[in-house]
């Protein structure tokens, strides 16, 4: 599949917002500031090549620390429903002061651990450098719908990773639909890969 992929919003605001809560609270590295759009925003929109996100679809993102892949989502897809939960206020605090000051209707945030989230279902659930893929499968999952897709965002370790959870996927019957390799914009190689699961 092709490692680009056509933006179509605008990140500028995004990124001197996002600049300002950072000067406030490390959500990423001050040497990664200058990689924003490289390492962070671009990395969030590879879920644009799997060709899975449409109108009208509540999507989880779990572990979103930071904002990634939840913020540069909701600014792309202003029509699908983000969540994104993770158990650090600051971090949450930090989101939704972003959310208000780009007016993001379509993202909302949870202070919680992931495992607490009950009796709701997600059409896609993402989560970007969290935990190994048997961990963040092991949570991810069963908030999954039948017909749904947890996309994790994965190192160039993705082969070890697919391999250790294999029992976790023979669980809950899931398997992997697709590993999407990319490289990041930037001068040496960064490689990268979506992990495609479903029923």
């Amino acid at each position: 599949m092709a490692n680009e992929f056509e933006i179509e919003s605008d990140f500028t605001e995004y990124q001197k917002v996002f600049l300002e809560e950072n000067s406030k609270l490390n959500l990423i590295s001050k040497s990664d500031e200058k990689f924003l759009y490289e390492k962070h925003i671009y990395d969030s929109l590879s879920i644009k090549m799997t060709g899975l996100l449409q109108d009208g679809q509540n999507l989880l993102d779990i572990g979103c620390g930071g904002g990634f892949p939840c913020v540069p989502l909701a600014i792309e897809y202003p029509e699908v429903n983000i969540i994104g939960i993770d158990s650090i206020r600051k971090k949450i605090n930090a989101i939704n002061n972003i959310k208000y000051a780009l007016e993001l209707k379509n993202l909302s945030t949870v202070c919680d651990r992931v495992e607490n989230l009950k009796d709701k279902k997600f059409d896609i659930i993402t989560s970007r450098a969290v935990a190994d893929l048997a961990k963040i499968s092991e949570y991810a999952l069963p908030l999954l719908k039948a017909d749904g897709f947890f996309v994790a965002y994965k190192s160039r370790k993705v082969v070890e990773e697919i391999d250790g959870a294999k029992k976790i996927l023979l669980k809950y019957r899931a398997k992997i639909i697709d590993v999407i390799k990319y490289n990041l914009p930037l001068e040496e190689i960064y490689e990268r890969n979506l992990v495609v699961i479903g029923f």
